[in-house]
């Protein structure tokens, strides 16, 4: 079998249109929307695509008091959250704070959030790119939500019956956590993340050059978020998806010659997809054929080169997005640098895997699509949607269609260009990365914003738009400018989200206080009491709108102080708050919750706590003193 580091250094070849892939980019480059000669693209006259995209306006309405059809998450981008959005109103729901800072809910402030996120060993900032939902069977379940910190190389689960972030993990071994995907069939058992940049191993300081550096592919364990493997992996990795048999991942590599600097991640004509034979990879690790590195326990197998355990199938030219389409059939590898996107036949790994085709054998079509090509979806229909990133594009076009004229049929595979505003990024089409995609909205996360708002200084807000797909024609129906490039968003039916209204007071999120309480002898349901531990006060206290159960309490000058309080309202919707001035102190307490937070008390004096989340026609009553005696 030809290897792929042969590949990579061939001429590359023709597209099977006969045109070279310089003269495609300059053709598409002066033909603009048509695309280059013979790809031409739907074509509607301006008075009935004007008649066409007001009708879909229209079924963007959703009127006060009614609920959207679907959950939008978008992750938080550098703001470090994922945010709730109800589609296709677009109106913004909540958001969850995960790996930031959020004054409003206490999170990195509170007891409960500094265990999740580390207690003394948390970052202030993340780095959010991909959202991605629990499945079973390959459809979301609604359990959880995974998301990435690129920024500290971490993982976090949100549980979705609460919407609070459950668990953090620190990804050993490796730096920056960009591309994650969840295992769809039968279940989500593991979460998938690429682990983005080349590391020296061991990362001690002994050694810098690339000669021993190199970045690992990562399963963690969805149930309990520990790492359960670390597959080594030759180049970098990008993004990455799983297919509906829970037998392969596929990973996308920009940088195969492990370059650090820009010129040198372009000079390979091609990279590659590495796909990922995940019961290969479990069988390695229960047969103990792994080794750790550090002080991690993680197994880690070797996938570079010939290892049975990879398999790296070249494709043009620093691909990006990697997609699987609903039906479970195909791959796709989005092309950046190249016009093109390669669709991957998962039926045809078993083979590859088995030594018995070679590995552009799984390639059946590589369509031109147009200039920057970055991130597939899909309606469920046959057709996929791209964005175009340098030609502000989207690009619908059918994969059966496309592997024709692959295979030399004169078919022309694109339906669709519509122009977004500007530079698209990711898209994400209603319930696509399940086998419900239904194909009816389309979100285009673009990155500049430029004209479409309201001038706000030199920082613009980014730019989600949203398309009706339900149709033949694409129709731009909705801008909405967003803060700080929330990258990636995922789509799901309302009725696969089961939300709590209130606590139960068996919930695991406040545990820790539970315990304390007991070994206080304090019942957080009823007591109100005051704990002395040499220089460490808890003060427990409950809360019934417009009231705490305690008004006053004492402590001395430099104690630890940690104040725990539980709601005890039964009614949803009516949250408290606890904010201590002049302390950095404040949090939010829902129904039937208890929440706690630990601060030093500050000089002598009095310092009034109050409830800072509007809760009853006596809010501003509902207060309390904090008395600082000298030490």
């Amino acid at each position: 079998m030809k290897r792929r580091d042969d590949l990579t250094k061939d001429t590359p070849e023709l597209p099977e249109s006969g045109q070279s892939r310089r003269r495609f980019m300059g053709a598409a480059a002066l033909a603009g929307v048509a695309g280059a000669t013979g790809l031409g693209t739907a074509v509607m006259s301006r008075e009935s695509f004007a008649a066409a995209a007001k009708e879909a306006r229209n079924n963007a309405v959703v009127h006060p008091g009614e609920l959207d059809e679907y959950y939008g998450f978008w992750s938080g981008g550098h703001q470090g959250e994922v945010r709730v959005l109800g589609v296709p109103s677009m109106r913004e729901l909540m958001r969850i704070p995960v790996f930031n800072v959020d004054s409003a809910t206490g999170w990195g402030i509170t007891n409960e959030s500094k265990e999740i996120l580390g207690g003394d060993q948390q970052f202030l900032n993340g780095d959010c790119h991909h959202p991605h939902i629990s499945m079973t069977d390959g459809r979301y379940d609604g359990k959880y939500l995974f998301i990435n910190d690129k920024a500290n190389t971490r993982v976090a689960r949100i549980r979705l019956d609460i919407m609070k972030t459950d668990k953090i993990t620190h990804i050993p071994n490796v730096q920056a956590i960009h591309g994650l995907r969840l295992q769809k069939v039968p279940r989500t058992k593991y979460v998938f993340c690429n682990a983005e940049f080349v590391i020296p191993q061991p990362n001690d300081g002994s050694e810098f050059s690339l000669e021993n550096s190199y970045t690992m592919f990562n399963a963690i364990d969805a149930d309990t978020m520990e790492v359960a493997w670390q597959v080594i992996v030759d180049g970098n990795l990008d993004n990455t998806d799983a297919d509906y048999t829970g037998k392969y991942a596929a990973s996308t590599c920009y940088n195969s010659e492990k370059a650090v600097d820009l010129a040198g991640t372009m000079r390979n004509d091609r990279d590659w997809v590495v796909v990922f034979n995940v019961e290969r990879i479990e069988a390695a690790v229960k047969a103990g054929n792994f080794k750790t590195i550090g002080d991690s326990d993680v197994p880690v197998v070797d996938g570079r080169g010939d290892s049975e355990l990879t398999r790296y199938i070249p494709v043009p030219k620093n691909p990006h997005g990697l997609n699987t389409s609903p039906d479970g059939k195909y791959f796709i590898a989005n092309g950046k640098l190249s016009p093109t996107c390669s669709v991957i036949a998962i039926d045809k790994l078993d083979d590859l895997f088995d030594n018995k085709i070679e590995l552009r054998d799984t390639i059946v079509a590589e369509p031109e699509l147009g200039l920057g090509p970055l991130h597939t979806t899909f309606d469920g229909r046959g057709n996929a949607y791209t964005t175009l990133f340098i030609d502000s594009q989207v690009c619908k076009w059918n994969i059966a269609d496309a592997i024709k004229h692959y295979n030399g049929e004169d078919v022309n595979y694109i339906r669709q260009k519509l122009d977004v505003h500007y530079q698209p990024g990711h898209n994400h089409a209603s319930l696509t990365e399940s086998r419900d995609a239904d194909g009816k909205w389309l979100v285009v996360l673009s990155k500049f914003s430029k004209d479409r708002f309201l001038p706000v200084g030199p920082l613009h807000p980014e730019n989600d738009q949203l398309i009706d797909i339900s149709g033949e024609e694409m129709k731009l129906v909705h801008d909405g400018p967003t803060y700080a490039e929330p990258h990636d968003c995922i789509l799901v039916r309302r009725d696969q989200i089961k939300t709590k209204k209130i606590y139960d007071r068996d919930d695991p999120f406040f545990a820790s206080a539970v315990e304390q309480a007991k070994k206080d002898g304090v019942t957080l349901e009823a007591d109100n009491k005051v704990i002395r531990d040499g220089n460490k006060v808890r003060v427990y206290m409950t809360s019934v709108a417009p009231q705490y159960g305690m008004t006053e309490f004492k402590v001395k000058e430099g104690d630890e102080v940690t104040v725990y309080v539980s709601n005890q309202d039964t009614i949803e919707d009516v949250t408290h708050g606890f904010c201590m001035v002049n302390h950095g102190v404040s949090m939010e307490i829902s129904p039937q919750q208890t929440a706690s937070v630990t601060f030093t008390a500050g000089k002598p004096g009095v310092y009034w706590y109050y409830c800072n989340w509007f809760c009853h026609a006596l809010h501003m009553e509902m207060g309390g003193r904090m008395i600082v005696e000298k030490a």
